[in-house]
């Protein structure tokens, strides 16, 4: 079966990733993780890929993997993953105004997912588990405590900066 190769899919490093873990397919998720972490999304390619080249697994399976954990993203995400949080203790401490002025600062409406230029993701979240430092933004694992619409903009005008 040939594979298209429209995003540019390295099939080498695909190989890589998938012997290092055994071409088992109790790996898939390891695998799937890998991949993300490579690509910044999984690629449609590369599933069916990975499907068609482990014994015991299918495209379909892996689509169906894919799309049943939250944690994996069948469109590119940005450079920069932005997680605000929309928790009780976050939201009554003024989270929406913080999301507001990102979506403002980097001309995302409601339900767009990843910035025109490819830099920034943006996704609220339920909870990241640090209440007592609300509101919270986590940008790429590094957590931003307190913030406010005026502290963000300053966050993102300083990440934009080192980008120009």
């Amino acid at each position: 079966m040939s594979v298209e190769n429209p995003h540019k899919i390295d099939v080498s490093k695909l190989d890589e990733i998938i012997q290092s873990y055994d071409c088992k397919k109790s790996n898939l998720i390891a695998i799937l993780q890998k991949v993300q972490e490579v690509y910044r999304y999984l690629p449609e390619d590369a599933m069916i890929y990975i499907g068609t080249k482990i014994e015991g697994l299918s495209p379909a399976t892996v689509f169906g993997v894919a799309t049943f954990y939250a944690q994996f993203s069948l469109e590119p995400k940005g450079k920069y993953e932005i997680k605000v949080c929309d928790g009780t203790a976050c939201h009554v401490r003024g989270s929406m105004p913080v999301l507001n002025a990102i979506r403002a600062k980097l001309n995302m409406p409601e339900g767009q997912l990843t910035s025109e230029n490819g830099l920034f993701s943006l996704e609220t979240v339920s909870c990241l588990g640090a209440c007592g430092l609300a509101p919270v933004v986590v940008i790429n694992d590094k957590v931003y405590p307190q913030m406010t619409s005026d502290a963000i903009t300053i966050v993102l005008d300083t990440l934009m900066k080192e980008e120009a």
